[in-house]
């Protein structure tokens, strides 16, 4: 099976690298193209994959094909490439915003089509993705697709009408962490405690916070409250946060963001 990049960034990265890592796949089953020529040198020599002529050169070679590209420029890349597409390739979208049904009729034929939404985590091997298929997608393509997806961290199955909230609450949320771990380091730099150690503290307090939730699989409402002791400090933080709109802000712009997805 060679699985083929069209697209060499970040995404399309982390990806390879899982791939590879994980065993999924071997550097002589990838091929990739990027029309930036540095992006393909680059990615070539850290990850000894072969590199394509162009992108119609990937879509003839490749199994299965992520399409790593950005969703302004998905159109024209999908119809340089439908010519050479094929009817057993498998296509995998992590375009934002691009409904299957989008896609299809961008490639005016029938073609598998998995359309998908990772994270920037999966740059560290921990990344969450929701993914979603056409009618054309068999178990034995959905296990393929998984086994990619899942060596960039978890994957799950989503209805296609949840994914602009798989953005909000996954694709994006990343942003919403860092700020929250800035915002905690630059208090904790006020209170007289060192930038490095300040980003150290708070990034491991997030990180290990999402373990709680995750291994234990206790409500966060119970994680919550475990902290908050009778007249102690964290109430007196959770109070003000609440008197802040905390909860509300983010919520608002989960709200904007899953919008903006709907209609890119």
């Amino acid at each position: 099976m060679t699985i083929g990049f069209i697209g060499l960034g970040n995404m399309a990265q982390a990806i390879i690298g899982g791939i590879l890592g994980k065993g999924v796949a071997s550097e002589g089953t990838v091929i990739g193209y990027d029309s930036a020529p540095a992006a393909r040198n680059m990615v070539a020599e850290k990850y000894g994959i072969a590199i394509a002529d162009d992108n119609q050169d990937v879509t003839r070679r490749a199994d299965i094909v992520i399409l790593a590209v950005k969703p302004q420029v998905i159109q024209g890349v999908i119809k340089e490439i439908a010519p050479a597409a094929s009817e057993d390739t498998l296509f995998i979208s992590i375009a934002p915003g691009k409904s299957i049904e989008w896609l299809a009729e961008s490639f005016g034929k029938k073609v598998k089509l998995v359309r998908c939404m990772p994270n920037t985590p999966a740059l560290v091997g921990a990344g969450m993705t929701g993914y979603c298929t056409n009618d054309e997608v068999t178990d034995e393509d959905k296990k393929a697709a998984l086994d990619i997806l899942g060596s960039i961290g978890k994957a799950e199955e989503v209805p296609e009408h949840l994914m602009a909230a798989v953005t909000s609450v996954s694709g994006s949320s990343p942003a919403y962490v860092f700020i929250l771990i800035e915002a905690m380091a630059d208090q904790a730099v006020a209170d007289g405690m060192s930038r490095a150690q300040a980003y150290e503290f708070a990034a491991q307090a997030v990180y290990g916070s999402a373990k709680m939730v995750l291994d234990t699989g206790r409500h966060p409402a119970e994680l919550k409250d475990m902290v908050c002791s009778p007249a102690g400090t964290t109430i007196e933080a959770v109070k003000e946060l609440e008197r802040s709109g905390f909860r509300a802000a983010i919520q608002d712009a989960m709200e904007a963001c899953t919008d903006r997805a709907k209609n890119i």
